[in-house]
């Protein structure tokens, strides 16, 4: 045990607790210990909820919920290495990934395994590949999230490569299933870290928050739910989820946007959310490189379970 506590614990919330943010349930198990440290405890893998593993400091727990804490766990997610075939394309400037849902994109507190770790594990076993450098960082996907992910491999890859994404020039479509019958719209809002919950959402003040768009496009009808195309004009944190969720239709597999949500939630292995498309100027040469992954096994079960 360290001097803020850490050590592994497990509680069980009394019965008739009131819903509450799990990174303050940890905060009344580690008193010593700063917000910082047990949110990444969250984050690097070591809670459970009720036996599921949860990455989300903000998720909500209840009364009846175990909450199990393993701090010396050394890998989380070992099963989610990931195989040659996510790398769907690779030269000297770029690699794009297709990202396994249950691997971060990059490493938090005691991660081994982060998604540029396994592709820079998978380069240098590569001809094609190989390259002491780095990975770059320009944009990510939630840990929950599957699909298409870039790297970049030089420096100036990674400031050619920003500034597109700053220029919101850059194509990406997620496939999500969402709660309920949604509707095609296009979704506007100015979103703030907090909406006055402690949660993340939009804000009336135009003073306040970054603008966001999201273009939704219905692609199936299901038995309770839609499968949605969203386009992003911009690309706010958990954009989709929040703007989906405000509209009345949270994802299915949500455990953070579903206050106020009144209807029946689908059981779901995780978020249903899907990178499905990504397409950019290449840094180096300009030309447009379009990239496309069909939905995961997952997805792809549960639109064929709410079929009926």
């Amino acid at each position: 045990m360290d001097r803020s506590g850490l050590d592994d614990k497990s509680l069980v919330l009394p019965a008739g607790t009131s819903p509450m943010r799990l990174d303050q349930v940890l905060r009344t198990l580690y008193p010593k210990a700063s917000w910082s440290q047990v949110r990444r405890l969250v984050e690097s893998g070591k809670v459970a909820v009720s036996g599921a593993r949860s990455v989300d400091p903000a998720a909500l727990v209840r009364g009846g919920d175990r909450i199990d804490v393993h701090v010396r766990a050394r890998r989380i997610d070992r099963e989610q290495r990931i195989l040659p075939k996510a790398i769907v394309y690779v030269d000297a400037q770029v690699v794009v990934v297709n990202k396994p849902a249950g691997i971060s994109s990059v490493p938090y507190e005691g991660e081994r395994d982060a998604l540029d770790q396994e592709v820079r594990a998978l380069l240098k076993r590569s001809p094609a590949g190989r390259s002491g450098a780095p990975l770059g960082i320009v944009h990510r996907l939630d840990k929950e999230t599957s699909g298409l992910l870039v790297f970049c491999r030089t420096l100036a890859a990674k400031r050619v490569l920003a500034q597109q994404f700053r220029d919101h020039t850059v194509r990406r479509r997620y496939l999500a299933i969402a709660h309920g019958r949604v509707e095609s719209a296009t979704i506007y809002s100015r979103l703030v870290r907090d909406r006055g919950d402690g949660l993340r959402g939009s804000t009336r003040n135009p003073l306040l928050g970054r603008e966001a768009t999201t273009h939704v496009r219905v692609v199936e009808r299901l038995e309770g739910a839609t499968l949605v195309a969203c386009r992003l004009e911009t690309g706010r944190t958990h954009q989709i989820r929040i703007h989906l969720s405000e509209a009345g239709h949270p994802l299915l597999g949500e455990r953070v946007y579903v206050r106020g949500y009144r209807g029946a939630l689908f059981e779901a292995p995780r978020l249903m959310l899907h990178a499905a498309e990504l397409g950019f100027s290449h840094p180096a040469t300009g030309r447009l490189l379009r990239f496309e992954q069909e939905l995961p096994d997952d997805m792809r079960e549960m639109v064929r379970r709410l079929r009926g």
